[in-house]
C-alpha cells in the first residue's frame, strides 16, 4: 500500500472516518513509521479518536485530540500541537476531519501547509449505507459540499459501506459497486476498501487492496450491571 506523508479522512457524519483514521494510522506504526494522528473533529463529541488513546498508544502512535474529548465539556477547541502534523516532515501523519461541510472548516488552517509539501492524501470515505448517502449522487454532494469547506479537493474514495455487526462481505461488494460509479463521477480513484477483520477475511482473495478494521469502542457506553464499563464497538 503507498502511503503519503499526511492522509486525512473525511465524509459524511457516521461514515466510519474515525474508525478507519485509527486503524490505518496503526498499520503505519505496524510498518515501523513514526506516526501521529490528530482529532480534527470539534462537531461531534461523541465519536473520537481518543476513544482508542491506549491501544495508539501502546503502538508508538502520538494522538492530538482537543483538550476536552471524552468529557462534558462542551467547548470545541483545537490544540495547537496539531500544527506539528503539517510542520515536521518526519511524521507520517493522519488526520481526522469532522464530519461534512461544518466539521471541515476545522481544517482551513492547515491547508497552506499540506498544499506546499503536497505530499497528502485526502480521502472521501464512503458508506453508502448511511441514510444521506445512498447514492453516488448523494455522496458526490457531500464531498462538494466539504471540498468548499476546507479549500482542499479530495484525491481519492474509499469504500466503507457496512451495516454494523449484520455486515457481510457481500453488502461490502455491493458498495464497492456503488463506490465505483463514485469514481465515474467525481474523477477519483478508488484507493481502498475497508472492512472489519472478519468480513475482511471472507473478502482475501476477492479484492485487491482491502484494510483489515478493528473497531473502536464508545467511552460513553456503559453497561446497566455493576462492575467495570463493558466495552461496545463502534462501526458508523
Amino acid at each position: 500500500m503507498e502511503h503519503k506523508r499526511v492522509t486525512l479522512f473525511a465524509g459524511h457524519y457516521g461514515s466510519g472516518k474515525t474508525n478507519i483514521a485509527v486503524n490505518y494510522a496503526l498499520r503505519l506504526a505496524g510498518e515501523g513509521k513514526k506516526t501521529a494522528i490528530a482529532d480534527l473533529d470539534i462537531v461531534n463529541p461523541y465519536f473520537r479518536t481518543a476513544d482508542s488513546a491506549r491501544e495508539l498508544a501502546e503502538a508508538g502512535v502520538d494522538l492530538i485530540s482537543p483538550q476536552f474529548a471524552n468529557s462534558n465539556v462542551d467547548l470545541p477547541a483545537l490544540p495547537a500541537e496539531a500544527y506539528r502534523l503539517v510542520e515536521d516532515r518526519s511524521l507520517y501523519a493522519v488526520m481526522d476531519i469532522g464530519g461534512d461541510d461544518r466539521g471541515a472548516y476545522a481544517l482551513g488552517r492547515y491547508v497552506p501547509y499540506i498544499r506546499e509539501e503536497g505530499d497528502y492524501r485526502m480521502v472521501f470515505v464512503a458508506n453508502f449505507s448511511r441514510p444521506l448517502t445512498r447514492t453516488p449522487e448523494e455522496a458526490l454532494e457531500v464531498m462538494r459540499e466539504i471540498e468548499a469547506a476546507c479549500a482542499l479537493p479530495f484525491t481519492d474514495i474509499v469504500n466503507n459501506t457496512n451495516l454494523a455487526h449484520e455486515t457481510t462481505s457481500e453488502t461490502v461488494l455491493h458498495g464497492l459497486g456503488l463506490t465505483e460509479q463514485l469514481s465515474e463521477l467525481s474523477g477519483l480513484p478508488v484507493w481502498l476498501t475497508t472492512a472489519e477483520e472478519r468480513v475482511a477475511a471472507e473478502l482475501a482473495g476477492r479484492l485487491s487492496e482491502v484494510l483489515p478494521m478493528r473497531l473502536q469502542e464508545k467511552y460513553f457506553d456503559l453497561p446497566e450491571q455493576k462492575g467495570p464499563p463493558k466495552p461496545r464497538p463502534l462501526f458508523g
